[in-house]
């Protein structure tokens, strides 16, 4: 464990401000000491093996799941969310940790590769190793399933890994290195440090081998320039602001159901949650009507007592407000809600009908429990209007015949059809988006290999007379190779 002595900050139940706990603000030497100690035994660590880390990784599983009470209450102190969605949030966390460390040996075994006609005396073989020291930087909207995501799979790949949790999160990540620890076989492999942003900086400045950062794309953008000082590779999981498409042949009742609750749950504080819909002109008014009628039973309050929480980022509230008048001032017409259903620290569900494209509650990302409904004519339309944002996390599509279609057309890193968010719950498909939405991936074997590096060899089996890699080679030889590339027509590989 990490010594750490001096400064400290509080962390805060949003729905009342009462201080939940107080934790130490780790300095730039603090983090570098961190970095230090986990890559000494990140060689041990590596030692273990597949099915030793397989172990270790499976007993924090049970461990997790086993207290699942007591971390789920912790993260509702910190989020303010209610109590059964930080269970399932707990629970999707512990589905990835298992899912990574039962199959990150297969994923990173050598392949073979053909080395081809002309190399034929050669085998080639490709490993994969880990990088090392990860670094991780998580998020306070789910601040266990999210984070999880990189931490696990670069624990399974065979890395040791460094977390900053969130701020205003910073129980729950104390928590996770605390549970770890009580089934590491050392330490130093899975260290908590927590702080503010300049813990965060220090983490970037530390030569950490990558680091994964999910937040903002206005942090992204920062952190990554960051670590390119140090030309230390990132991770960057943004901002969304994720269309939902809603066909003329779509389930209407399931699609207003699914599309409320992606919307609103947590507050709309979820990255790959519905901000904007784009629906079929025939079927419009009917999803419409079903959503005004669906949020009337929707209430914000306190965990126990509403259906969402408060914002846990107290100033997210201004910019839902601005984003809400903005789509008014432009004459986007408030069918639930409105302006003043910002009621600090709540917001109430607003529902918004014919926004301009050019709005900010279309273009930037509201973070809170609003929804644009915009009517087309086509679903080329739609698709054109999805693909317009400079956002590209996910969409959901809901249509009896033409889901994948529409899905193969969407510039985005992940696509649910009729089902939202399902992408995230499945822990064998990569999870990450496109444009300003980030790159890299978690989750699945893209995310196993996301902390590893590629390794080739290449191995003489047998020498052949002909020597093409030596200053002996003849004017023979040269004739050789050229009558081999035209022969083969380039394809000597």
């Amino acid at each position: 464990m990490v010594i750490h002595h001096g400064a400290t900050f509080d962390s805060h139940f949003p729905v009342t401000g009462e201080v939940v706990g107080t934790y130490p603000i780790f300095g730039a030497d603090d983090v570098q000491v961190a970095v230090a100690s986990a890559r000494v035994v990140s060689p041990a660590w590596q030692k273990l093996g597949f099915n030793g880390r397989k172990r270790v990784l499976l007993a924090w599983s049970n461990l997790i799941i086993n207290r699942v009470d007591e971390v789920t209450e912790l993260i509702s102190r910190e989020t303010g969310k209610p109590v059964s969605d930080a269970k399932l949030e707990a629970s999707l966390a512990v589905t990835h940790l298992g899912w990574a460390a039962r199959n990150a040996g297969e994923i990173m075994r050598t392949s073979h590769r053909s080395p081809g006609l002309v190399m034929a005396n050669m085998s080639a073989t490709v490993e994969r190793s880990p990088l090392g020291v990860i670094g991780v930087i998580g998020p306070w909207n789910y601040p266990i399933f999210t984070p999880m995501g990189s931490i696990a799979y670069s624990l399974a790949a065979g890395n040791t890994v460094v977390f900053k949790p969130s701020e205003f999160t910073p129980g729950v990540g104390m928590w996770l290195a605390q549970t770890f620890s009580e089934v590491a076989p050392f330490e130093h492999i899975f260290t908590c440090i927590t702080g503010l942003g300049e813990t965060g900086k220090a983490l970037c400045e530390s030569g950490v081998d990558k680091l994964a950062f999910t937040g903002s794309t206005k942090t992204a953008k920062i952190v990554a320039a960051t670590c390119a000082t140090t030309m230390t590779p990132v991770v960057l999981e943004c901002g969304g602001k994720d269309p939902v498409i809603v066909a003329a042949d779509a389930d209407i009742k399931r699609a207003v159901d699914a599309t409320i609750w992606s919307a609103m749950s947590n507050a709309g504080q979820t990255c790959i949650g519905a901000e904007r819909v784009y629906v079929h002109e025939s079927v419009a008014d009917q999803f419409i009507s079903g959503m005004v009628e669906a949020a009337r039973n929707i209430h914000p309050g306190a965990p126990g007592v509403g259906n969402y929480g408060p914002a846990t980022m107290p100033r997210q509230l201004d910019i839902i407000e601005s984003h809400i008048k903005d789509a008014i001032a432009r004459g986007g017409t408030p069918v639930f809600g409105g302006a003043d259903s910002v009621k600090k620290p709540y917001v109430e569900p607003v529902i918004l009908v014919d926004v301009p494209e050019d709005s900010t509650a279309v273009r930037e990302e509201t973070f809170g429990p609003t929804i644009v409904i915009n009517r087309v004519s086509s679903m080329d339309e739609a698709i054109q209007l999805s693909n317009a944002s400079r956002y590209g996390l996910g969409a959901s599509i809901w249509s009896k015949r033409q889901g994948k279609r529409i899905a193969s057309q969407l510039k985005c890193g992940m696509v649910a059809i009729n089902s939202v968010i399902s992408f995230a719950a499945i822990a064998s498909v990569p999870f990450g988006g496109v444009k300003d939405s980030g790159y890299g991936r978690i989750h699945g074997p893209e995310g196993i290999l996301e902390f590893t590096y590629p390794r080739t060899v290449v191995r003489a089996r047998f020498q052949i007379p002909i020597a093409f890699t030596s200053f002996k080679r003849t004017e023979g030889n040269d004739k050789l190779i050229i009558f081999l590339t035209k022969w083969l027509k380039g394809r000597l590989g």
